[in-house]
């Protein structure tokens, strides 16, 4: 039979619901069950894809094209699940799928109300990804905070879903926060009410995890059991993990959650070999005496999880060459004051093995990006542009080899004499940005003889886009003329998909995003090779 788990989160938000699902998939994997992981986000938004990265985070994007949550980029890292726009649910996809039919006559006029129908259509979408064959385990992840407004419709449809399969069907694993207040105390009254507030909507939580920063003590456990009517054995402790967040899948075995889930939804598996693939990872950042510094020059450095996907596929990269990563963020604009204070770059870039420099949008920080890549070309240190970071490559080699003083991107000045970096013509009218970007896999040929081949080893990659901007194909001649290498190619040849420096150690742009494809057991194989090459460059390989 078909089983479910569903995961909540109380008291606050940005607990770690998702890393904590992702985990709980990654441990059940690990016995040999099939997992689908889905995400479930109450905002009226369509998708994720128009949504600031100040406010949201990184957009993450399936094969499929969905932009979605960067909780999917968690699962994808953690586990095998298959991730697509059906794996990513929204508030706005619900109650546009039922006005919908609404309009459509299909409710044969009785009045649509949150329920039935909204939760009926939050149900149909879980159970059709659920019930597929190869499915064995679902685990849904309920953004937001119990308590809140929007999420009352989607916990209705998670009480429902319980009732009708029953508790040996149906699982619901509640996080919560208890924290140290001052004095060093800590208090489960939060972690209480919230499992209150889940009773009263009609959710009996069966597993309850305790976000905490020191590993909860058994004392604290057992009263917590009590005042939530929780077995002892299913209180367990979501404490800080000082490696790495894939530590965390075997911080959660060692307290018997594989095996408290495994009882409650009767199910018979493996033995689990979670320390010898995951346990391995945390050795190397605890035992590594060899570092990487790397600095990542970017727009939206003030928010941690702008990046989320770069960032983690740069530990995957660090993983693959056994080594740490110390990994310093950098605004683009603090480069502009600097050069407009007179100070050179050597100074400051000189503590770094490598330089990379991400996705972005919008005017701001864009000369800092560009003078941080002439840098980075003409003192030779290993630098990697991912999509925009291409882009400004690009646009450098421009006005620094062609003596393009004015080259520069449509998107950064419409009016430009030299947009080497431009909209295809079908895109230059549309005036709606929802979902209308060049979006998720596809594939690109590598030329031989490349950092691009020597990487991937072959010629035919598949990678994942989401950009609107493309190198302009008027300037392509020249650019190769002046010796930018043009190392990648859509199939047909039509669009730039990667750029070479010549006569350098490493200089790769990309237009693509490796970032959504790496994961920490196989790190992206560009990732991989601009850390050994961040490595050589530094004397440390």
């Amino acid at each position: 039979m078909k089983k479910y788990i569903f995961v909540t989160g109380g008291v606050c938000s940005s607990l770690g619901k998702g890393l904590a699902s992702a985990s709980l998939g990654t441990l059940l994997e690990n016995r040999g069950f099939s997992v689908c992981m889905i995400k479930i986000d109450p905002y009226i938004n369509v998708d994720a894809g128009t949504m600031s990265p100040y406010q949201h985070g990184e957009v993450y994007v399936t094969d499929d094209g969905a932009e979605t949550d960067l909780d999917l980029g968690n699962y994808a890292r953690f586990t095998h699940s298959p991730l697509s726009a059906a794996h990513s649910i929204t508030t706005g996809q619900i109650y546009d799928a039922v006005i919908r039919k609404e309009r459509e006559g299909k409710f044969l006029g009785k009045c649509v109300q949150v329920v039935p129908h909204i939760t009926d259509e939050i149900k149909r979408r879980i159970l059709s990804l659920g019930e597929k064959p190869e499915i064995e385990i679902t685990i849904v992840e309920i953004g937001g905070t119990v308590g809140d407004i929007e999420s009352i419709p989607y916990l209705e449809a998670v009480r429902q879903i319980i009732h009708e399969k029953g508790h040996g069907v149906a699982l619901s694993v509640h996080l919560t926060l208890v924290p140290t207040v001052t004095g060093g105390e800590v208090k489960t009254k939060p972690t209480q009410h919230s499992v209150k507030e889940m009773r009263e909507i009609g959710i009996q939580p069966d597993v309850l995890l305790c976000r905490c920063q020191e590993e909860l003590p058994a004392d604290l456990k057992r009263k917590i059991s009590q005042f939530t009517n929780i077995d002892h054995d299913c209180v367990l402790s979501a404490h800080d993990v000082d490696t790495t967040i894939y530590e965390i899948p075997v911080v959660y075995h060692h307290q018997g959650m594989d095996e408290v889930v495994c009882r409650k939804l009767g199910l018979r598996s493996r033995k689990s070999k979670i320390t010898n693939t995951w346990g391995r990872l945390a050795d190397i950042h605890k035992n590594s005496k060899t570092t990487v510094n790397i600095a990542m020059v970017g727009k939206y450095i003030e928010l941690a999880d702008a990046y989320k996907s770069v960032d983690e596929a740069l530990v995957h990269g660090a993983f693959a060459n056994e080594v740490r990563l110390k990994l310093t963020k950098v605004d683009s604009e603090d480069i502009e004051q600097k050069i407009a204070a007179g100070e050179t770059l050597d100074e400051f870039f000189a503590p770094y093995d490598g330089i990379l420099i991400p996705g972005g949008f919008g005017s701001r920080g864009i000369l800092g990006m560009v003078q941080t890549a002439r840098f980075a070309r003409e003192k030779k240190i290993p630098c990697f542009g991912i999509c925009l970071g291409l882009q400004i490559m690009v646009i450098e080699y421009s006005r620094s080899i062609l003596g393009l003083k004015d080259a520069d991107s449509s998107e950064f000045r419409p009016e430009g004499n030299n947009s080497v970096i431009s909209l295809l013509e079908e895109q230059v009218d549309v005036t709606a940005y929802g979902g209308t970007m060049r979006l998720g896999l596809s594939e690109s040929h590598v030329n031989e003889g490349t950092h691009m081949f020597k990487a991937y080893g072959s010629t035919t990659i598949h990678e994942r886009h989401r950009h609107r901007y493309e190198v302009s194909n008027s300037y392509r001649e020249a650019l190769s003329e002046a010796g930018l290498i043009l190392s990648g190619t859509t199939p047909d040849g039509s669009l730039v998909e990667s750029v070479e420096w010549p006569d350098h150690p490493w200089g790769v742009g990309v237009q693509f995003h490796p970032e959504f494809t790496s994961s920490p057991i196989k790190a992206g194989p560009l990732f991989k090779d601009f850390i050994l090459h961040s490595l050589k460059n530094s004397g440390k390989k």
